[in-house]
C-alpha cells in the first residue's frame, strides 16, 4: 500500500528550506504516488495540527510561484503526521515500528536530515526493530564523516544493517536537470564526444560560488569548511560527470562505475603539488550585494581564531588516456562577488590561425548550473563592420534550459526524493565512489594541518585571493570571469 517516508529531523534547516518544498511540489505536479503518508520525527513536543501549521507559515519564505493555496496545502498537509521521538532512546524505535505495522506500506524511506553523528545510531536502532527489510530505502545527507577513518566507519555500520542497494547516499547537485543535461550532451549526442578529449581541450573549470557568507551556520561550519562542505562531494561529482568514459548502458552501477574510475584516476598528490596546486582562503569584512559584509572571524558560531577555509582553489589532472596533462581547476568559496555555478570546457585555439582576432581561447562550452540553468557555445564569427581583411568577433549560442523545456521544471530535491520513492540509484553516491572521494582529499587536509600559514585573507564580495588567480596563471590560462 503505498510508501511511508519517515523524515528524521522534520523541525530541522534542511526540512523546511528543501525537502518539504520539493515534497509540497512533487505532489502539486502529480507526481508523489497515490497511498503516501509522510511520517514526520522531531524532539519537540507536537502534535499533526501544530506541526501542519509550522509547515504552512514556513512556506511564506518560498518563492511566490511555490506557494500552495489554502486549498492546495490543505490537501498536501492530508499526508503530514508527526511523531515525537528521542533518537537516542530505543523505545522510541518501537513506536516507530508500530506506526509503520499500522499501514505496512510497500516502499518505507527512511530521510536522515540529521546531524551525521546520530546515522550510526539510527541505523542501528531501526535494524533492531527490524525496520531493515527490503522494502526500506534510507537516505543520507552530506557530510558523511569528517575524513576517509570517519566514512569508512560510517559505511561499515551501515553495511552491518543494510544493503548497499538500500542506501541512497543523496548530493541535490547530481538532481539538477544541467547535470542531468551534461550526461544527455555527451552521450545522447555525436557532436561533441569526438571533441571530448586532451588533443582539443585546453583546460575545464568547475566554479561554484556563493554569495552569502557562513549565516546561521557557523558553528557547524566552522568545524568543516569549504573542502569538506562542497570539494569532496559537489565538486568531484560535477568533475566525474565531465571527465568519466561512456558507459556501457544507462543504469546506475554502469555509471557509478565510470564515475569510480574518474576517482581512481585523480593525480596523487605530492608535497610540491600539495604547496602549489591548492589554495585556501578565508573571507574578510568586505561589500556584499551593497552592503558592509563581516569577515568570517566575525560571525557568529565562529573560533576568532579559526583557521577553517571559506575557499578553495585547486589544480588537478585525469591521469588517463583521454585527459593526460589537462588541466582541470576546481575552485568554490562563500561570500564571492556572485552566485554562479558552472563547468567551462575551454577548447584549443586553431592550430594555423587566417583570420585577426585577439582572442586565442573565444571556443568554449559553459554549462550553468545556478542561478540560471542552461548551456552557451562560445564561438568566432566574422565582424558585421567592413574592414581592410578578415577579422573575427566573438559570438554565442544559448540554450536556457528554462525557456527551452519550461520553468516549472522538476527541482533537484523533488526529482531526488521521487527517485528514492521509485527505487532508482542513479543520481546517488556509492560507498566506494565516496570513499575514495575522501582519500584523495585527505591529504590536503593533513598538508594543512601540518601548514604553519594559515588561509590567504580576501574581502567578501571579491572573486576570491590572489594566490587563485596566480594558480591557475602559471598554466596560463585565467578564470572564466575574467575572460
Amino acid at each position: 500500500m503505498g510508501f511511508d517516508l519517515v523524515l528524521f529531523g522534520a523541525t530541522g534547516d534542511l526540512a523546511w528550506r528543501k525537502l518539504m518544498p520539493a515534497l509540497f511540489q512533487a505532489f502539486r505536479h502529480g507526481s508523489l504516488p497515490e497511498g503516501g503518508r509522510i511520517l514526520c520525527v522531531g524532539r519537540d513536543d507536537l502534535g499533526d495540527e501544530r506541526y501542519r501549521a509550522l509547515i504552512h507559515s514556513r512556506f511564506e519564505n518560498v518563492e511566490l510561484s511555490k506557494r500552495p493555496s489554502a486549498e492546495e496545502f490543505a490537501r498536501f498537509a492530508s499526508l503530514l503526521h508527526y511523531l515525537r521521538m528521542d533518537l537516542s532512546r530505543p523505545a522510541d524505535y518501537q513506536r516507530l515500528a508500530d506506526a509503520l505495522a499500522e499501514r505496512d506500506a510497500a516502499t518505507v524511506v527512511m530521510y536522515l536530515a540529521t546531524a551525521p553523528s546520530l546515522f550510526t545510531t539510527v541505523c542501528e536502532q531501526i535494524a533492531a526493530v527490524g525496520l531493515n527489510g527490503p522494502r526500506t530505502r534510507v537516505v543520507l545527507e552530506k557530510p558523511l564523516g569528517h575524513d576517509l577513518a570517519s566514512n569508512q566507519a560510517i559505511n561499515a555500520a551501515l553495511r552491518s544493517v543494510l544493503r548497499e542497494e538500500q542506501v541512497f547516499r543523496i548530493d541535490h547537485y547530481l538532481g539538477k536537470p544541467s547535470v542531468q543535461n551534461l550526461l544527455a550532451l555527451r552521450f545522447g549526442n555525436a557532436l561533441f564526444e569526438p571533441l571530448w578529449r586532451r588533443e582539443t581541450i585546453a583546460n575545464i573549470q568547475i566554479t561554484i560560488a556563493e554569495e552569502l557568507g557562513v549565516e546561521s551556520r557557523g558553528a557547524f561550519y566552522d568545524q568543516t569548511g569549504a573542502l569538506r562542505d562542497m570539494v569532496q562531494n559537489h565538486a568531484l561529482q560535477l568533475l566525474c560527470a565531465i571527465g568519466m568514459e561512456p558507459p556501457i548502458n544507462a543504469g546506475s552501477q554502469a555509471i557509478r562505475d565510470e564515475k569510480l574510475k574518474v576517482l581512481q584516476s585523480l593525480k596523487p598528490w605530492t608535497a610540491e603539488t600539495l604547496g602549489q596546486h591548492v589554495v585556501r582562503g578565508q573571507y574578510r569584512a568586505g561589500t556584499a550585494q551593497g552592503q558592509p559584509a563581516p569577515g568570517y572571524l566575525q560571525e557568529k558560531g565562529v573560533d576568532p581564531g579559526s583557521r577553517t577555509e571559506t575557499f578553495v582553489a585547486l589544480r588537478t589532472e585525469i591521469c588517463n588516456w583521454r585527459w593526460a596533462g589537462v588541466p582541470f581547476y576546481i575552485r568554490t568559496g562563500k561570500r564571492l562577488a556572485g552566485r554562479d555555478a558552472r563547468i567551462v570546457v575551454n577548447f584549443r585555439p586553431v592550430p594555423h590561425p587566417i583570420f585577426r582576432c585577439a582572442l586565442s581561447d573565444a571556443n568554449r562550452l559553459v554549462i550553468n548550473l545556478q542561478p540560471k540553468d542552461g548551456l552557451e557555445l562560445h564561438l568566432l564569427a566574422q565582424d558585421a563592420a567592413q574592414r581592410a581583411e578578415p577579422a573575427l568577433a566573438p559570438a554565442h549560442l544559448n540554450l536556457d534550459f528554462d525557456q527551452r523545456f519550461g520553468a516549472q521544471r522538476v527541482g533537484a530535491y523533488e526529482r531526488l526524493l521521487l527517485d528514492v520513492i521509485a527505487g532508482r540509484l542513479n543520481l546517488f553516491v556509492r560507498s566506494d565512489e565516496q570513499e575514495q572521494a575522501w582519500r584523495w582529499v585527505e591529504p590536503i587536509l593533513q598538508h594543512w594541518r601540518s601548514e604553519s600559514r594559515g588561509p590567504h585573507g580576501y574581502a567578501a564580495g571579491s572573486w576570491g585571493p590572489a594566490a587563485a588567480s596566480a594558480l591557475i596563471a602559471r598554466d596560463g590560462f585565467c578564470w572564466s570571469e575574467e575572460v
